[in-house]
């Protein structure tokens, strides 16, 4: 509606089309849904593709942010890591001491 092509809302209702399956559409597929206009097509194909791009990005962005996480959970397991080395390497040393005396 908003790229002022409602005349197809109602066959695309017909046909279930939601966001997931419009992102699928070619010009064949708006073509049998009753577009028959070139220009609505092209109009569509269009922000179809601009959707595409922006989905992709966010994905991308997802993607970095998870492998951040990531990484930061790494970092923070071998901090932990050296640290419970470094509590035994103490103790160790005290039950060292303990035992020479």
């Amino acid at each position: 509606m908003s790229l002022n092509l409602e005349q197809y809302v109602s066959e695309f209702s017909a046909q279930n089309i939601n966001g997931e399956h419009l992102l699928q559409l070619d010009g064949s597929k708006l073509k049998a849904l009753g577009m028959t206009s070139s220009q609505d097509r092209a109009i569509i194909k269009r922000k179809l593709k601009e959707m595409k791009a922006s989905l992709e990005k966010a994905r991308k962005a997802q993607e970095k942010m998870e492998k951040q996480r990531e990484k930061l959970r790494k970092k923070e397991q071998e901090q932990l890591q050296r640290r419970s080395k470094k509590i035994d390497k103490c103790s160790s040393d005290a039950t060292e001491g303990t035992n020479e005396q």
